[in-house]
């Protein structure tokens, strides 16, 4: 199945681009680079993990994670940003064990303008850590929440920026460890006319209770084409594991995906 999805995400990337005019696609494929960008998006990301820990276990997580901008004012909109985890896990937790269902959604609400000036767009407000998870394996059973922000700039084909959040547990299970994380992503993303892209990113979390982190860096190949009349990006890469918390590093693994686009 691994194989098959693979596969078509790469034809997908070869498929031809004439039903999309070149600025076009151009464009559309810089606003999938703002994680802010006034667009609805529906992303399926997927990302498979192999050789964990001590029973050389692998990991999947399909993430749903659409974005929906509000305009509040004509110079103010609100980005709901929402990321929900569907997880299958085996010999994570001990050999021959297995896992699936859901993890905990996060979900992110940025105040960003409406117009960017000179490329920098911004955006800051609240996130929240909402308890989905149906399993006490792929869940904390905690609800948290903190502060998020995001800044990117946009120059010719380049965009360069970075999200941040800190999340704090304030309610949930109280035989549950607490839960007080801290997630950097910074990226960089080249885009052409035809809609294809490259793109360089790093996933830090810091749990300060735990006092680990985890971090894996992604490079990327994207591109913006069409499936019948509905607008996609199509986008696959390495996971590159740099730190986990002992004794739960993988080996490696890849990131890909399909992104539904609405442009208005």
């Amino acid at each position: 199945m691994k194989k098959v999805i693979f596969s078509f995400l790469c034809s997908g990337l070869l498929l031809t681009q004439s039903a999309i005019a070149q600025e076009s696609a151009e464009e559309l494929a810089k606003k999938l680079a703002n994680p802010i960008a006034s667009l609805i998006s529906v992303p399926f990301q997927n990302n498979t993990d192999y050789g964990i820990g001590t029973y050389n276990g692998s990991r999947n997580t399909l993430n749903f994670q659409p974005v929906i901008p509000i305009s509040l004012s004509p110079k103010l909109n609100l980005i709901a940003r929402v990321v929900l985890p569907i997880v299958s896990q085996h010999d994570i937790t001990g050999s021959n064990t297995k896992q699936s269902g859901l993890g905990d959604a996060v979900v992110s609400g940025f105040f960003s303008p409406s117009n960017s000036k000179n490329g920098v767009t911004w955006g800051i407000g609240p996130v929240f850590l909402v308890p989905t998870g149906t399993n006490k394996f792929l869940g904390t059973e905690k609800f948290g929440i903190g502060p998020t922000a995001v800044a990117l700039k946009q120059a010719g084909p380049w965009t360069i920026g970075g999200l941040v959040n800190q999340i704090w547990s304030v309610a949930g299970n109280s035989n549950r460890a607490d839960v007080s994380q801290f997630f950097l992503q910074p990226f960089v993303t080249r885009n052409w006319k035809s809609g294809a892209g490259i793109g360089l990113s790093a996933e830090i979390s810091q749990n300060w209770i735990a006092s680990t982190t985890t971090a894996v860096i992604v490079p990327s190949f994207s591109g913006v084409t069409k499936l019948g009349k509905q607008t996609i990006s199509l986008f696959f890469g390495p996971r590159i594991p740099v730190a986990a918390p002992s004794g739960s590093k993988p080996d490696f693994g890849w990131r890909g995906g399909v992104n539904f686009v609405f442009p208005k």
